[in-house]
């Protein structure tokens, strides 16, 4: 990997550090832009399975069904954007139910594994129970459920962005290691001769 883009992914990685730091400081903000990005993706969404369905029309079936399904993800993500309020609203319920369903299915699947006799399937139960807990008490404080989507959403960044510097002393060590070699296999062959 050359210099300049092991450069640009260490500074990547450090603004996305700063920005997972913003996101933890700003939950609010976070949630609005969280918002904001999911009406801009269903509307590129929407546009891309359009274009999809212009081009493929004459050869895939049922295009008329493409076409509905591009044209209501054009007018969810028009209305996302224009309302964004809303969506930033409907966020940390959405989030909670999520975690909540999760939690109850994996509750379930816990009594699958326990049935082809895996040890401890008890503690799949016992994390399914507790984020079975957590999804009804998001519900219950959708404030603590916007403030945990926000601290979710930070955090990633953050390991996101640790990542890449990681990713970058990972490639020098690498590098390292190959030169060595093709240096041991220099001398080798010139000693050889």
């Amino acid at each position: 990997m050359n210099k300049s883009t092991k450069i640009w992914l260490v500074i990547a990685g450090i603004l996305l550090v700063i920005l997972g730091v913003l996101c933890l400081c700003q939950p609010t903000s976070t949630l609005f832009a969280t918002a904001w990005m999911i009406g801009c993706f269903t509307l590129i969404s929407g546009i891309s399975k359009m274009i999809f369905t212009f081009r493929t029309q004459k050869f895939l079936p049922n295009s008329g069904s493409r076409m509905l399904s591009a044209l209501l993800l054009i007018i969810l993500g028009i209305i996302f954007l224009a309302n964004n309020l809303f969506v930033t609203i409907s966020l940390p319920i959405i989030f909670a139910m999520w975690v909540l369903i999760e939690g109850v299915i994996v509750v379930v699947n816990s009594f699958d594994y326990k049935k082809y006799g895996f040890q401890y399937w008890w503690v799949i139960l016992l994390m399914g129970l507790a984020g079975a807990i957590l999804g009804v008490l998001g519900l219950r404080n959708p404030d603590a459920s916007a403030a945990t989507l926000s601290t979710l959403i930070g955090v990633g960044i953050i390991l996101i962005g640790v990542g890449y510097i990681v990713a970058v002393c990972g490639v020098n060590k690498f590098e390292k290691q190959v030169k060595q070699q093709v240096d041991q296999i220099s001398n080798a062959i010139n000693n050889a001769q």
